[in-house]
């Protein structure tokens, strides 16, 4: 997730008059990922994402700076919806069939300092479970970088001319990782259809599909595609770790750019198309398949 912290500068005289505005706009990234997740600082989470189900009432989220600066980072809850592309939206009021889990959380500290090659532990309980009812919930812990802001007014530059206005922009980054509580027995079912291929700029071979979700929970796991020769030859052409399709979505469209390997022709043979869950625990399951023959 990224804001824009705007620093405007009015320059009337030999002294600049300066006011600072946050811009409201916000940017939410998808940060789906087999690997630990880098936020600007240089800073590590893991594990990329929280589940609670079962008997778990605590987890901890692990925080290293593997940075040169020290990095303060502000800790909050944000709700998100996933549009059907995948990408994300900050919202107040739930999507019908959407919970929050924000009301049953309780985490801290809220406000985190890491020194270079520091780490620290976020805990994060939960709370209040006797009103949680069967299904999913989720909302999303927000790291939010502080910048080291000079005080306002304080000139970084000569003035040379009284009747400039300088503006000048200060990323504010941040990154999200999915909170999510289960109650009762999932019903989550997915299957894979639409599949079709593309050419990007005529030279990079695109795989369209569809992600279809059932049931009562999310799902979330890997993608792989093998492309099979006429001959039964089979090569790996392309892969994505840690795809989600989150409740209330049915749908989530997606598209895969494959790789350009010799011996792989896109006009002949097939490609078969395999999404299953990931083996962080236990063994990986097959999720939903599906073959796209290629002629």
């Amino acid at each position: 997730m990224r804001t824009l912290r705007l620093s405007i500068k009015l320059l009337t005289s030999s002294k600049a008059i300066s006011s600072t505005l946050l811009v409201t706009g916000v940017v939410i990234i998808s940060l789906f990922s087999s690997l630990p997740v880098r936020a600007q600082g240089n800073l590590l989470i893991t594990p990329r994402r929280v589940v609670f189900e079962g008997n778990k009432k605590s987890q901890e989220l692990n925080l290293a700076n593997i940075g040169k600066d020290t990095a303060k980072y502000v800790v909050s809850i944000l709700d998100i919806r996933m549009t059907e592309d995948g990408t994300f939206q900050e919202i107040t009021v739930p999507d019908s069939g959407q919970r929050f889990a924000e009301k049953f959380l309780r985490f801290f500290p809220r406000m985190v300092t890491l020194a270079p090659n520091e780490a620290q532990v976020v805990k994060i309980q939960l709370i209040k479970t006797n009103e949680l009812v069967p299904g999913e919930y989720r909302s999303h812990v927000y790291f939010r970088a502080e910048p080291n802001m000079k005080p306002l007014g304080e000139a970084t530059q000569p003035v040379k001319d009284s009747t400039t206005i300088a503006v000048k922009l200060i990323p504010v980054f941040g990154i999200t990782i999915p909170v999510i509580i289960r109650v009762g027995e999932s019903t989550a079912s997915v299957s894979l259809s639409q599949l079709s291929m593309g050419m990007v700029n005529d030279t990079v071979p695109r795989l369209n599909l569809t992600f279809n979700r059932t049931g009562n929970m999310s799902v979330y796991g890997d993608l792989t595609v093998d492309y099979i020769s006429p001959d039964g030859k089979i090569s790996e052409v392309g892969g994505v770790k840690g795809i989600a399709v989150y409740t209330p979505n049915t749908v989530r469209y997606f598209h895969l750019d494959l790789m350009k390997i010799p011996g792989v022709n896109y006009h002949k043979g097939k490609l078969n198309v395999i999404y299953s869950s990931q083996a962080d625990t236990k063994p990986s399951v097959k999720l939903a398949g599906a073959e796209l023959p290629l002629n």
